[in-house]
């Protein structure tokens, strides 16, 4: 006797995944609170621009600052920052670690 057909094992598969909460696609996630408490984007981006950096894309991943642009230095990153301070957690180039804040 066959309890499954490849239908309703799709059906169960479909279910399963659509119940999953979605989650941060990044490479880590931030404590930040309430965006209430958060300092805009723009801030952001601003600090960054008057350190050196140029800021291709912004967005929130993950409870933090997911930044694509160019460093001082000249490296192309994906950078993660704390949205309450802006404090730099993560920077890498092309999968490779150029760094990481101890904790995250």
């Amino acid at each position: 006797m066959r309890l499954w057909t490849p239908l309703s094992l799709a059906a169960v598969a479909a279910i399963a995944f659509a119940s999953v909460p979605a989650s941060a696609t990044g490479a880590i996630t931030c404590k930040s609170g309430p965006v209430s408490g958060w300092k805009s984007q723009k801030a952001l981006t601003d600090k960054l621009t008057k350190d050196g950096w140029t800021v291709r894309k912004s967005k929130v991943d993950g409870g933090c600052y997911e930044v694509y642009g160019t460093t001082p230095e000249g490296d192309r990153v994906e950078a993660y920052f704390h949205p309450v301070t802006l404090e730099k957690l993560y920077v890498s180039r092309r999968g490779e670690i150029l760094f990481r804040k101890v904790g995250y």
